[in-house]
C-alpha cells in the first residue's frame, strides 16, 4: 500500500471513530436560563430589581408562551436567593426528570416591605406589585393569559406576602403556595421593652409602624382576608412548615389550616420535621413547584 493511501485509509478512520463518538455521546442538556434586570416605578419612586429564569424552550421556540409562577423571597434575602442558594438548581433538575413541565419563575426584590402598603405610607410594594411588576412582566416575556397560568408562592415573609397575595387577588391567581409562611393569627400579647420594640421594628422596615400597630397588623393578615372576603373559587392552595420553626410559625400555619377547613375552602396542607431556614425550604420547594406545574397543566389541557 501507497504511503499517500496509507494517509487516506488513517483519515477515514479517525473519521468514523468521530462519527460513532458523536452518535453516542449523551446530547447536551436544555438548560434553564436566568437573567436579573430592574423595572421602573412610579409608585415606589426607584428601580426595582428582579430575576427571570426562563425555561430551556423558551429561546428555542419565539412563539410559544409559557404559565408564569411568581416567586417572593423571605426577610435579609433579594431577588437573587434562587442563584445563590440553589434553587435555580432544583427547577433543572425537576425538568430535566420530567416531574414539572415548563413555565417561567420571577422573583422581585421585596426589601423587607412583607409586600404590602406600608404602615408610615412610604412603600406602597403592594400597589407597586399588582399595577406595575406584574403587567410589566406580563408584557414584556411571552406569558400565557388568564388567571389559571398565573401562580406565586413564597417562603417565611414571602409565604406571608403570597398568602395575601394569593386570597386577596384570588381573580388574579390560580393557584398559590407557601413555605414555612410568617403567619399567627394574633400576635402575641406580651410586654416588651421600649428598645425591643424598636429592633422589632427596625427589623420590618416600619413596615407596621414604628412601635407595631397592632390593629394595622391585623387588618393586613392573611387571616383577616379570608375571613372577611368570599371564599375564593378555583384557587389551588398548597403550603407547609417545619414542626421545630424557631419562630412558632408552624401554631399559625395550623391555624391558618383549621381557618380554611372550617370555611371549607379545599387545599393541600402539611407539617414536616424542620426549621426555619433553607434547608427546610430546599427540602419542600420541589413540592411547591409540582403543584403549579399541574395547575398550569390542567389550565393548558382545558383549552385544548
Amino acid at each position: 500500500m501507497s504511503r499517500e493511501a496509507a494517509g487516506k485509509l488513517r483519515a477515514l478512520a479517525v473519521a468514523l471513530i468521530a462519527l460513532l463518538f458523536a452518535a453516542f455521546a449523551p446530547a447536551a442538556r436544555a438548560q434553564v436560563r436566568a437573567e436579573c434586570r430592574s423595572v421602573p416605578s412610579k409608585i415606589l419612586g426607584h428601580p426595582v430589581k428582579y430575576c427571570v429564569f426562563l425555561p430551556p424552550s423558551y429561546d428555542a421556540n419565539a412563539s410559544a408562551k409559557f404559565p408564569v409562577l411568581y416567586y417572593l423571597h423571605g426577610l435579609g434575602n433579594n431577588e437573587q436567593i434562587l442563584l445563590r442558594a440553589g434553587g435555580m438548581n432544583i427547577l433543572q433538575d425537576l425538568i430535566d426528570q420530567k416531574k414539572i413541565g415548563e413555565f417561567i419563575v420571577v422573583a422581585p426584590d421585596g426589601g423587607r416591605s412583607f409586600y404590602i402598603n406600608s404602615k408610615d405610607g412610604k412603600v406602597h410594594y403592594e400597589d407597586f406589585f399588582m399595577r406595575e411588576f406584574l403587567p410589566y412582566i406580563e408584557s414584556h416575556y411571552r406569558i400565557r393569559p388568564a388567571r389559571a397560568n398565573r401562580g406565586i408562592t413564597g417562603m417565611s415573609m414571602g409565604g406571608y406576602g403570597a398568602l395575601r397575595f394569593g386570597f386577596k387577588y384570588s381573580n388574579e391567581f390560580g393557584s398559590v403556595s407557601a413555605h414555612s409562611p410568617a403567619i399567627v393569627d394574633k400576635l402575641p400579647d406580651i410586654e416588651i421593652s421600649d428598645e425591643q420594640s424598636e429592633r422589632v421594628a427596625a427589623e420590618l422596615g416600619g413596615t407596621f409602624g414604628d412601635p407595631i400597630d397592632r390593629g394595622f397588623w391585623q387588618r393586613q393578615s392573611p387571616f383577616t382576608i379570608v375571613k372577611s372576603m368570599p371564599r375564593p373559587e378555583g384557587l389551588a392552595i398548597y403550603f407547609d412548615c417545619g414542626t421545630d420553626d424557631e419562630f412558632g410559625f408552624y401554631k399559625g400555619a395550623q391555624q391558618f389550616h383549621d381557618l380554611l377547613a372550617a370555611r371549607k375552602i379545599p387545599h393541600e396542607f402539611h407539617l414536616y420535621p424542620g426549621g426555619h431556614d433553607w434547608d427546610y425550604f430546599s427540602r419542600h420547594f420541589p413540592a411547591s413547584l409540582t403543584f403549579h406545574s399541574h395547575v398550569f397543566e390542567q389550565a393548558a389541557a382545558a383549552t385544548k
